[in-house]
């Protein structure tokens, strides 16, 4: 099923090198076609690997596998799916709802992943872009969220939320969060958002630490149009982040636009995946007797 494969590691992380040593061993012995990021390069003895910079390293494969945590993976992600490769995480992180593989499983379990023996899913992006004057300045990608937020500074910023052509509401707040279902377990979970099954057609608006208690998070349609008018105020210390990457500098009335990309991210997980049993591990819910 998977042939051309390629490999991007969690940066300055001492435990790369084993996780990458035992997913090669598989991929060696089944003849794949393999192309690794300088970091994992720097890692490895074996020079006649190819190696790119990990921009380039998704360019025609056909797998991408990343070695590291739920950020990693991310980064996979925004690679991969302009090319429609699969993405594949090995976790070395702490939670890990993304990757599900650890070092230990690689070898009995990667082999059957290659064969075809594993579940996938659709997972939504969201496209961002920044209009100044009618005119996009910036755009970006996040397959967890867009992020409006204050940066260095402790007042509350200002802004105007619309959907679809609609105004909802006016905020003082230190930002909002658009999360996709997959970043439902991410920093919108931490503000106070719902989980939100992966395969939900969903997108939820979350405002961070709100001014007004009765701003509560927002669930909508995926195909729900999205835009927020910075006001004049501290707007130069707001920013707006895809997947915690800064976008470029805001200023007072610019217009972030947030969407549905057309594009998915195809998310690989071993056969017998279950999102529940995932979420009991992670978020450590037991099982109360009856």
């Amino acid at each position: 099923m998977f042939h051309r494969i390629g490999i991007i590691a969690k940066h300055a992380d001492a435990s790369v090198g084993a996780a990458l040593a035992a997913t090669l061993a598989v991929l060696q012995t089944r003849d794949c076609d393999i192309v690794v990021d300088h970091n994992c390069a720097s890692v490895i003895d074996d020079r006649s690997i190819p190696s790119a910079p990990e921009t380039d390293v998704a360019t025609n494969r056909d797998l991408i596998i990343a070695i590291g945590g739920d950020g990693t993976l991310l980064r996979a992600g925004k690679l991969a799916f302009p090319g429609n490769a699969s993405v594949l995480g090995i976790n070395l992180g702490r939670l890990g709802f993304l990757t599900d593989l650890s070092p230990e499983q690689v070898p009995q379990a990667l082999g059957p992943i290659l064969d075809g023996n594993y579940t996938s899913e659709e997972r939504c992006v969201l496209r961002a872009e920044v209009i100044r004057d009618g005119t996009v300045i910036g755009r970006d990608h996040g397959l967890n969220d867009v992020v409006i937020q204050k940066w260095d500074t402790a007042r509350l910023i200002a802004f105007e939320t619309y959907v679809d052509g609609r105004f909802v509401l006016s905020q003082r707040s230190d930002g909002m969060i658009v999360s996709t279902p997959t970043g439902s377990t991410a920093y919108s979970l931490s503000g106070g958002g719902p989980i939100l099954h992966p395969q939900l057609h969903a997108l939820v608006l979350v405002p961070i630490c709100p001014h007004s208690l009765t701003n509560r998070p927002i669930v909508l349609a995926d195909t729900a149009t999205i835009e927020v008018t910075l006001a004049t105020e501290y707007a130069p210390e707001t920013r707006v982040t895809c997947d915690g990457e800064p976008m470029v500098q805001i200023e007072a009335g610019d217009n972030i636009k947030i969407t549905r990309h057309q594009q998915t991210v195809h998310l690989i997980h071993p056969a017998g995946h279950d999102h529940f049993a995932n979420l009991r591990a992670k978020l450590h819910w037991g099982r109360v007797p009856c």
